[in-house]
């Protein structure tokens, strides 16, 4: 038998300094996804404080026209849910209405964006989602009225793709070893950004607030932000879908299946790929939508929960301590151990609701939305690692986009449905049928594990 032919080192080497440069050009793409992140969810998070103020801004100055109607819609499902009307929960229910808004527009266009991507390459589409992002601060800055201000948010719903391209630029560069730590900086950045952002938005609140423009200060402050987030991709990014493999399928003809939500559902417009995956696929979207939908109708209606039973007035308690989980631990969190991750995350969940339905003490409170920031923490970055894996190079974006669509697409719908229980049923009766919903993603999270091993 001959013995086994060696490669010459001179190969060797080349092949060393191929892998060192490859790592080396992934730890940078990570690097600038996250630095642009950060300045991306600083700008965005900036009015979650000022929003409150912008609302009763105009309400009195926009007695005619989009702000009337929306009032009186919102005052007619406030009187069908039974809920008090007060200004506090009138101005609450109004900021879920247009956050869901936000979310539905979110849910057409990060599909089609992906596709884009995977057809004309991540750059420039994200370089174009940027400029959208930067012209809805512009046009917020001017929003004398009502309409104005929708329109802002409507501009920056659709361009908001960023997020699932810079995922689908992770999982480009990255092995199947490095993306949980890819996926974990990602977190990072939305730690960062939604501790730092509404802090900064809070400054700007206290500054000529009693000025009829107060927006336009934090709005220019978020005009900035966006342009030196263009400028820094425009320099550092590179492409990390090369032209050869890209995909040739036109982004018109697969339209519908992009904007469809059973087709969406299914993954419809994505080809080519072996059934067993596309059943993986699909299952880890039916996971993350069941998921997002019970959490965020359970996170929609923890004001109301705080507020009632012990007097307090923050919103999104758990926010400043879940991401810095996010960060810390999913990046820790080894190769092929993402699904039991998500089935832990989930399952915490159950005990975390049944004490939100029933305790009066701030103790088992506190407890129960530490519970609550863990699986906040950890499912939505597992999950997003673990599709990743699916597709091809030329589909990533597509996959990644319509992943991205079914979280919007549940955030969009639950608080309506949340809302509707709590106010009719009671607290008890809406965080105690969010425990047993729960165990729907949680039994087809553990059937997805048994499928993968």
């Amino acid at each position: 038998m001959a013995a086994p032919t060696q490669k010459p080192k001179s190969d060797v080497k080349k092949e060393k300094n191929a892998t060192s440069a490859e790592e080396k050009m992934m730890n940078r793409t990570f690097y600038i996804i996250f630095i642009s992140l950060v300045i991306d969810l600083l700008a965005f998070t900036v009015i979650l404080p000022l929003l409150p103020s912008l609302l009763d801004h105009y309400g009195s100055s926009d007695t005619q026209g989009l702000y009337t109607f929306m009032k009186s819609f919102i005052g007619s499902f406030r009187e069908f849910v039974g809920a008090p009307d007060t200004p506090k929960w009138n101005s609450v229910l109004f900021g879920g209405i247009i956050g869901s808004l936000f979310s539905f527009l979110q849910f057409l266009s990060t599909p089609i964006i992906g596709a884009a991507s995977d057809v004309y390459g991540r750059r420039p589409v994200m370089l174009l989602c940027m400029v959208g992002i930067a012209l809805s601060y512009v046009v917020w800055m001017l929003s004398s009225n009502f309409t104005l201000f929708v329109l802002a948010r409507v501009i920056g719903g659709i361009s908001k793709g960023n997020i699932s391209l810079s995922t689908a630029i992770v999982t480009d560069v990255s092995t199947p070893e490095k993306r949980g730590r890819g996926m974990a900086l990602v977190g990072i950045a939305f730690s960062i950004g939604f501790v730092f952002g509404p802090t900064i938005g809070a400054i700007f609140s206290f500054i000529d607030k009693e000025s009829d423009q107060f927006y336009v200060l934090p709005a220019i402050f978020c005009i900035v932000l966006a342009v030196a987030d263009i400028l820094f991709l425009f320099m550092f990014l590179q492409e990390t879908l090369p032209e050869s493999k890209r995909s040739k399928t036109s982004v018109l003809a697969s339209s519908f299946e992009l904007i469809n939500p059973i087709s969406l559902f299914q993954f419809a417009s994505v080809k080519n790929i072996p059934n067993s995956d596309k059943q993986m696929v699909q299952g880890l979207g039916g996971v993350y939508f069941l998921y997002l939908f019970i959490y965020s109708g359970m996170e929609f209606t923890l004001p109301f929960l705080m507020h009632n039973r012990f007097n307090y007035n923050r919103n999104h308690e758990d926010e400043s301590v879940s991401y810095p989980i996010s960060g810390g631990y999913v990046r820790r969190v080894k190769q092929g151990k993402e699904t039991r991750v998500v089935a832990q995350g989930i399952f915490v969940l159950i005990p975390s609701f049944v004490i939100m339905a029933f305790t009066n003490n701030i103790i088992l409170m506190y407890i129960a939305l530490a519970l609550f920031s863990l699986a906040s923490a950890t499912v939505v970055p597992c999950l997003t690692t673990l599709i990743s894996v699916y597709g091809g190079a030329d589909q990533k974006g597509k996959v990644m986009g319509i992943f991205r669509s079914l979280g919007s697409l549940a955030r969009a719908t639950s608080p309506v449905f949340a809302s509707t229980v709590y106010w009719c049923f009671g607290a008890e009766a809406c965080y105690l049928s969010g425990s047993l919903l729960m165990v729907i993603p949680l039994l087809l999270a553990a059937q997805q594990r048994k499928q993968k091993a």
